[in-house]
C-alpha cells in the first residue's frame, strides 16, 4: 500500500517474440521456425503457431523438425535483435505507465499503480494493450496482480487478473513452477506431493527451508506480498547524438564547420560525463530540398577532444554539395568506447596523441585498415614469428622476446651453390661474389609438425650469421636432411 492505493503490477509475456519479429517483415504462409546452434547442433529456437500445430516444439533438433514437417521454412535466429526489439516494446509500454522493466528475454513488467484510471480502468487498459499488440502481429499473455511474482505467474501459467487483495486465492491452483524456481526444484516438490502453490502454502515452512534453502520461501513470499519486490524501470543506453536546426540555409564550408564545432562541443561534453570516447562519428547535413549527405569519420583511438576531432572533418566537408543550402546539422557518435579519466602530469608528452592523430588523418585518405604495424607471434619459425595488424585496432607490443638476433630484412629462401655443413668461404648471391669473414652459429630450428608448410618440408634448418668481407651481413641456413644452403635474411 502507498498512500492508501493498492499496488498493481502487470506482466506481459511474448511467447513467440523472436519468430513474430521476423514475420513482421517477411510474411510466411505455413510452418516457420528460427534455428540456433546449441550444443553443436542446430535446434529450434522459436516457432510460429502453424509449426506448433504440426507438433514441433522449442529445443528439438532442426533435423528432427524437418523430418516431422518437410515443408518447414526456417531462418537463423538473432537473439541480439530480439533484445533490441524487446527494448522498443519497453519504450512503447511507457505510454501506459512510467515504471516499465524487462522481464527475462521475452517479457515486460509494469507497475500501473495509479495509472489504470487514465484509460477507464484495469480491464480497459489490458484490452487496449492486447488490441494494439495484436494489430502489430504480436501474441501476448497478460497477468495482473498485486505483486510482481503473482503477475508473472498468471502471465505464464494462468493468464488472467487477480482481484485486488485476493492474490493467494488466484494463485493456489497454479503449479509450483509458477513461483519462478528452477525446473529441478519444481520436479522435487512434485515428487513430494507439493504440486500447486496452495499445497506449498499449507506445508510447514521449517522443513521446506531446510530442504530447499531460502530461495523457495522467498519466491513464495514475494508472490503473496509478504516480501516486497520492486519494479526497476529499464534505463535505455545513452544516445550520443546532437542536432541543430538553422534559421537560414548555409552553404559555405566555414559556416558548416562552425556549426559542426558547436555540435561537437556539446557531444564531447556528453561523452565526458559518461567517461566514453568516440571512435566513429557521422555528420548528417540536410539540404532545403530534403536531400541528405553524410560525412563519416573513423579515428585511430577513442577521442572526446573537440579541438582534435574538428579538423578531421575538413576533407569530407570540402566535397559536400550544399545545393540550395543546408538547414539542419546532426552529429552522432556511431561507435563509442570506454575512455576513463586519466591523471596527467607536467612531464608527460603528447607524442602518442600526435601519432594517433597522424594515423587518423592518413586513415581518412587511404583507410584505417591499410595502416599496419608488426606484432610478435608465438612461433619460433622465422616466417611466423610476427603478424601484421591495423594500427587503429591494435596496441603495440611491450617488447619482442628473442634469444638470438633476427635480421631486419626477411625474404623467401634463396639458394646458393655450396657444399658441406659449414658456411662456405666463398659464394655467389644475387650476382655478387661474397667472401665469408666471420660466421656465428649454428642455431637449429625444427619445423612445427602440427602445421603444413611447403617451405619447411625439407626438415631441420641450421641457421648461421655470416659477415662477409664486402660488408653484407646475411642470415644463411643449411638443411641437413636435404643438403643445401639458402639465404633468408639480411641484418642491418
Amino acid at each position: 500500500m502507498f498512500d492508501g492505493i493498492q499496488r498493481r503490477v502487470v506482466s506481459l509475456r511474448f511467447p513467440r517474440l523472436a519468430s513474430e519479429r521476423v514475420l513482421r517483415y517477411c510474411r510466411v504462409d505455413g510452418p516457420f521456425a528460427l534455428t540456433l546452434k546449441q550444443q553443436n547442433a542446430n535446434r529450434i529456437y522459436c516457432l510460429n503457431t502453424a509449426a506448433i500445430q504440426k507438433g514441433l516444439h522449442q529445443g528439438m533438433s532442426y533435423a528432427d523438425a524437418r523430418a516431422f514437417c518437410p515443408d518447414l521454412q526456417s531462418r537463423v535466429a538473432e537473439p541480439a535483435q530480439d533484445q533490441r526489439f524487446l527494448q522498443i516494446l519497453c519504450r512503447w509500454a511507457t505510454g501506459y505507465c512510467p515504471w516499465v522493466g524487462l522481464e527475462g528475454d521475452d517479457g515486460l513488467v509494469m507497475d500501473i499503480t495509479g495509472s489504470a484510471h487514465l484509460l477507464g480502468g484495469e480491464e480497459a487498459m489490458l484490452a487496449h494493450m492486447r488490441s494494439r499488440l495484436m494489430r502489430a502481429g504480436l501474441s501476448v499473455q497478460i497477468g495482473l496482480a498485486d505483486t510482481r511474482g503473482a503477475a508473472w505467474a498468471l502471465a505464464h501459467y494462468g493468464e488472467g487478473v487477480a482481484p485486488s487483495g485476493k492474490t493467494q486465492a488466484a494463485l493456489k491452483a497454479l503449479p509450483v513452477a509458477a513461483l519462478r524456481i528452477d525446473a529441478q526444484m519444481a520436479a522435487t516438490l512434485q515428487r513430494l506431493g507439493l504440486r500447486s502453490i496452495g499445497d506449498l502454502v499449507q506445508a510447514a515452512r521449517a522443513p521446506l527451508n531446510r530442504r530447499f534453502g531460502p530461495t523457495l520461501l522467498r519466491r513464495l513470499d514475494q508472490a503473496l506480498g509478504a516480501e516486497p519486490e520492486e519494479v526497476s524501470p529499464h534505463v535505455p543506453p545513452p544516445h550520443y547524438a546532437i542536432r541543430m536546426s538553422l534559421p537560414e540555409p548555409i552553404g559555405l564550408v566555414s559556416d558548416v564547420m562552425a556549426g559542426a564545432e558547436r555540435l561537437l562541443g556539446q557531444l564531447c561534453a556528453k561523452l565526458k560525463a559518461q567517461e566514453m570516447g568516440g571512435r566513429q562519428f557521422c555528420l548528417t547535413l540536410r539540404r532545403v530540398d530534403q536531400g541528405h549527405q553524410q560525412v563519416e569519420l573513423r579515428l585511430a583511438r577513442p577521442l572526446r577532444d573537440p579541438t582534435r576531432i574538428l579538423p578531421l572533418f575538413e576533407r569530407g566537408l570540402a566535397e559536400i554539395d550544399a545545393g540550395f543550402g543546408i538547414d539542419l546539422l546532426r552529429l552522432e557518435a556511431t561507435q563509442v568506447e570506454s575512455l576513463p579519466v586519466q591523471q596527467i602530469s607536467h612531464v608527460s608528452d603528447g607524442g602518442k596523441d600526435k601519432l594517433d592523430d597522424l594515423v587518423s588523418r592518413l586513415g581518412i585518405r587511404i583507410g584505417l585498415e591499410n595502416i599496419l604495424r608488426f606484432l610478435p607471434a608465438d612461433s619460433h619459425i622465422p616466417e611466423r614469428s610476427f603478424i601484421m595488424a591495423p594500427m587503429a585496432y591494435s596496441d603495440p607490443a611491450e617488447g619482442w622476446s628473442r634469444q638470438r638476433p633476427r635480421p631486419i630484412y626477411l625474404f623467401p629462401p634463396e639458394p646458393i651453390a655450396a657444399r658441406g655443413s659449414r658456411p662456405p668461404k666463398r659464394f655467389r648471391w644475387r650476382r655478387m661474389s661474397l667472401t665469408t669473414g666471420r660466421a656465428t652459429g649454428p642455431e637449429r630450428i625444427a619445423p612445427e609438425w602440427w602445421l603444413e608448410d611447403d617451405n619447411w618440408r625439407s626438415g631441420l634448418r641450421d641457421y648461421w650469421r655470416v659477415e662477409t668481407l664486402q660488408g653484407r651481413r646475411l642470415w644463411l641456413f643449411y638443411t641437413p636432411q636435404n643438403p643445401g644452403w639458402f639465404v633468408q635474411g639480411e641484418f642491418a
